[in-house]
């Protein structure tokens, strides 16, 4: 297990652009093994989106990582994650920041993801059961994380971004998307810079545009 570990991470996620060290180390050190479904269990570092049931997949490993590394995250950042799945992802944030909100809409998800983090001692992370597609409460945060795509920037998310906060979030329709890096360099006041192209299942209820019809 801890050479096909080793290989994900040279394999799949380092020629794949990312070279924080701190990302790399941190994906030899939380065990992915701990949060795929047991039945899933020969998948867990394959190259691949792992299903979750619900419409909902894991990302794949290199995707994960390119999140990490893009968020740029501090020990005293306050992460809102969307989108919780199997709780992986929330692991790893939880270890690069002060505290994550993860919020998921499937109550059966959520509570899979509250086992495996309880169980592996991931303390500083708070699970919500909502819909969370165009924000959640009233809080501000230094990062924010889509693990759905939507179709379009999500503005309503902009406003819960601390100054110098960043929102990863992929956009677009299938299969034009691009994974997008938005941050608030001054009230009010954002920058967009688009990272790489990807494609991944829609965030459940994201706000859609007109669509014309014929």
């Amino acid at each position: 297990m801890e050479l096909a570990r080793f290989n994900m991470v040279e394999q799949q996620i380092r020629p794949w652009e990312v070279l924080d060290a701190n990302v790399l180390d941190l994906l030899k050190k939380v065990k992915r093994e701990h949060f795929v479904p047991v039945d899933k269990q020969s998948l867990a570092f394959m190259d691949i989106e792992i299903p979750l049931g619900h419409g909902v997949a894991m990302w794949s490993p290199k995707l994960e990582a390119r999140a990490l590394q893009s968020l740029k995250l501090k020990l005293t950042d306050r992460v809102l994650e969307v989108g919780t799945g199997s709780g992986f992802l929330t692991a790893l944030l939880s270890r690069m920041a002060e505290h994550v909100t993860s919020v998921e809409l499937v109550q059966e998800l959520s509570a899979g993801a509250a086992r495996s983090l309880a169980a592996h001692h991931y303390d500083n992370v708070t699970l919500e059961v909502g819909d969370a597609s165009r924000g959640w409460g009233s809080g501000k945060f230094d990062a924010i994380v889509l693990t759905g795509s939507v179709p379009l920037p999500p503005e309503s998310f902009y406003e819960m971004l601390n100054v110098g906060g960043r929102l990863f979030a992929i956009v677009g329709d299938a299969p034009a998307m691009h994974a997008t890096l938005v941050t608030c360099v001054a009230p009010g006041v954002y920058e967009t810079h688009s990272l790489f192209e990807t494609s991944v299942a829609p965030l459940s209820n994201a706000p859609q545009p007109q669509r014309f019809t014929f």
